[in-house]
């Protein structure tokens, strides 16, 4: 388990205006390569986990193996604080899904991702259940632990209008409301959204960044606290690996 300064420190590096940068890797390899650019903190991506071991997103990676490479990496960026992608916590049942979220604190990790999109299905979770899940994830890990509530409901949505933040911000809330330390919605780009978003969920916002997306100084200046990168550092090394491959075998 993480010692109480990583679960500390972690949550001190939400600062809105002021964002932590977390450039997700997939094990310890790309971890070490991320820890010698500079990083405070580390993440993983589900996808590129997915993806490095061969197993595939949306919960096809076992849970032995998820605890195992978080702890290998924890052990290898110490004193770090790991944050890692746990999508829907392998479980739609709130108990269940607290549980395994705990074993994952105890394999050294400083917090998770918790998604609301139906894993391996359609559309997201209603919302008083996505809210008794956290609640039963804040429970099973104590006050420490940093739940980074995801809501997928702009990448589900093809119109990101107002109408689509005011569900988000009702999300946010309840969200809130049942425990969780941050708040994540990806594809939120907008800073005239995201300003909103801020000054009506009280919790660190999360946003990710990606091909064509603002500025990371704009989404800094209209209040973010966190910018992922998700699959997006994965997928470009694998591209340059193909094309320095397909050069020296031509």
């Amino acid at each position: 388990m993480a010692d109480r300064s990583k679960f500390e420190t972690f949550a001190a590096l939400h600062v809105p205006g002021d964002p932590v940068i977390l450039y997700n890797i997939w094990d310890v390899g790309s971890a070490l390569a991320v820890v010698k650019a500079g990083a405070k903190a580390l993440a993983t991506g589900s996808h590129p986990v997915g993806d490095a071991s061969g197993f595939g997103d949306a919960h096809q990676v076992p849970l032995d193996y998820v605890f195992a490479n978080a702890s290998r990496i924890v052990a290898a960026i110490d004193p770090l604080p790991l944050s890692v992608d746990f999508e829907g916590a392998y479980s739609t049942d709130p108990g269940e899904g607290g549980r395994n979220v705990a074993n994952l604190k105890e394999s050294g990790a400083a917090g998770c991702n918790f998604e609301d999109q139906v894993v391996g299905g359609e559309g997201i979770h209603p919302l008083d259940l996505q809210a008794r899940r956290i609640r039963a994830i804040r429970d099973a890990v104590g006050e420490d632990f940093f739940i980074n509530a995801r809501t997928d409901l702009f990448l589900k949505a093809d119109d990101h209008g107002d109408a689509v933040i005011d569900e988000v911000i009702e999300r946010g809330k309840a969200f809130a409301g049942a425990g969780a330390s941050g708040f994540f919605v990806p594809r939120l780009a907008d800073p005239r959204q995201i300003e909103r978003v801020v000054r009506e969920v009280q919790l660190p916002l999360n946003v990710i960044a990606f091909p064509g997306a603002p500025p990371k100084s704009e989404w800094a200046a209209a209040g973010v606290a966190r910018i992922s990168h998700g699959p997006f550092p994965h997928r470009a090394l694998m591209a340059q690996l193909e094309e320095a491959a397909r050069a020296a075998i031509a």
